[in-house]
């Protein structure tokens, strides 16, 4: 039996067919965390799992827009008990989200604090030109869960407090076709390092990534570390399994078997 892939960032609500993309998401067998941008779009995300028992949702309120959103975060309250995934959440500190700063932070905060208060969650963190201030953040709330560095751009001495703060990665095709990114992945702890694609954002030779593609990934990970792409594959599985097992607050999970054909993992 071939190794399921392991998909820990995805925006499947975003693709221009959303029902497809979750369709080939159940076709491939990989399990995939469908993120979500805003509170309001996590029950019509969610809704599109419907059958595929691989797929799970988080509950998410992006950086980008959160001086749009901010108005949310009662309905994110209100969502966080149905899930044991948030994401996509953090900070950008781009020019362009600059401005936003204050209302950036404001949501981050109170995403921790609500998380922490409903006994942690498996968080999926955008850190963009921000990853001091996140980490800062995570710092000031160490009981929100479980953090997972999502495309993690940041210095070494950036990524080696994140690993030292108990921090996990996900990392995709897209990042590791340049220089930068592959040496940041050599000095991740490998241990807790996942795959994901970011799609439809992430592309490939100017084509999107559909949920569940990290073979590209896979490739450049094996080559990293010696190994060949089907042992990256079965590492990031038993990877994956542990995140799974990760002690947070939430529906109850059941912990995932690799080899079996029953409901498994994104629990």
């Amino acid at each position: 039996m071939s190794v399921p892939a392991v998909d820990l960032h995805c925006h499947l609500d975003l693709y221009p067919d959303p029902v497809d993309a979750a369709r080939r998401c159940g076709a491939s067998g990989a399990y995939v965390l469908s993120v979500t941008t805003t509170p309001k779009a996590w029950r019509g995300t969610a809704a599109l799992a419907k059958g595929h028992d691989r797929i799970r949702t988080a509950l998410g309120l992006h950086p980008q827009i959160a001086h749009e959103r901010i108005g949310e975060l009662p309905l994110f309250d209100a969502l966080l008990p149905q899930t044991r995934y948030v994401g996509e959440i953090g900070l950008d500190g781009s020019p362009e989200c600059k401005p936003h700063w204050r209302e950036q932070t404001r949501v981050l905060d109170h995403v921790l604090t609500s998380s922490a208060k409903a006994g942690g969650r498996i968080l999926s963190i955008h850190s963009r030109r921000a990853a001091t201030e996140v980490l800062d953040m995570l710092a000031r709330h160490p009981d929100a869960g479980v953090p997972v560095l999502h495309w993690f751009s940041g210095t070494k001495a950036e990524l080696r407090r994140a690993a030292d703060m108990g921090c996990w990665f996900s990392v995709g095709p897209a990042m590791m076709m340049g220089k930068r990114g592959l040496d940041l992945l050599a000095a991740m702890p490998r241990y807790r390092v996942l795959t994901e694609t970011d799609g439809p954002f992430a592309a490939v030779d100017g084509r999107p990534l559909f949920p569940g593609e990290v073979s590209p990934a896979c490739d450049a990970m094996a080559a990293c570390w010696g190994v060949t792409a089907d042992d990256v594959l079965a590492e990031i599985l038993v990877t994956f399994r542990r995140l799974s097992e990760s002690e947070v607050g939430g529906p109850s999970a059941t912990s995932p078997d690799p080899t079996a054909h029953r409901h498994e993992g994104l629990s």
